[in-house]
Formats: C-alpha cells, structure tokens, sequence
C-alpha cells in the first residue's frame, strides 16, 4: 500500500465551541520505531473530546495553559479523537512487518512514546494527536 505524503483532519485550533474545529490539509505522520500507522476506519466523539476542546480538564478556570490531562498547554493545532479503530496502513522498525492491514482498535490512554516510558499518561487526541483524519 502506498502511503499519501497528506491527509484530511479536523484541527482542534483553540479552546471553546465547534467553531474551533477545521477541516484541513495536513502531513502524514512519520511512522518512528515501535510505532504503527493507523488508516483510520471510524472515530466517535466522546466526553473528552469534548472537555479536551472545551479546556474543562484546566485546573485553573479554563486557562488554555493547563488545559490538557497533564495540565500543561495543548499543542495546537491538534488532531483530536480518542475512540478510534481501523488498519495498520504501515509499521516502524522493531514491528513487525507481517502486522500491516491487521485491523485494530485504538488504547486512548498511553504510557509510552517512541519507546520511552512517560511520567504521566497522555490520552490520545489530548497530549498528542488522535484519530479525526
């Protein structure tokens, strides 16, 4: 499968209703060493999407600053989309290759990244991108 250099995604470019979601052009991530990419098949918005783009997770009234599970900023532009299941499309070194077009539901809550173990968890589509592309 040839993997496209860009994509379509919903960017979440702000905190507040909506309005702040567009519809956009974007790369396609490099897939790094451990990692998989996913092409992805169907996405639902849950509670966090919501709260993530509403900034409700701040512990500081809504300040864009904290507003992130790790209560540090967001980085935005972000691709959010925490519920998310579809195909492995392509796979890094130290994954096996045999595992592309293997079907697979997405774990929102990581606690590794680019094989390092995190101090505290991220939520996919909050700390980094998720799956609305």
């Amino acid at each position: 499968m040839t993997i496209p250099a860009k994509m379509r995604a919903v960017q979440l470019v702000g905190h507040g209703g909506p309005e702040m979601l567009e519809l956009r052009e974007v790369a396609v991530p490099e897939v790094r060493r451990g990692e998989v990419l996913v092409r992805v098949a169907a996405a639902a918005v849950n509670n966090t999407d919501i709260n993530t783009r509403i900034g409700w997770y701040s512990k500081g009234d809504y300040d864009a600053a904290d507003a992130s599970w790790t209560g540090t900023a967001l980085p935005l532009p972000l691709i959010q989309g925490a519920d998310v299941c579809g195909y492995i499309a392509a796979v890094g070194e130290g994954v096996e290759p045999d595992r592309v077009g293997e079907r697979v539901l997405i774990e929102p809550s990581l606690t590794e990244i680019a094989g390092e173990r995190l101090e505290t968890p991220w939520y996919f589509g909050s700390e980094c991108d998720g799956g609305f592309a």
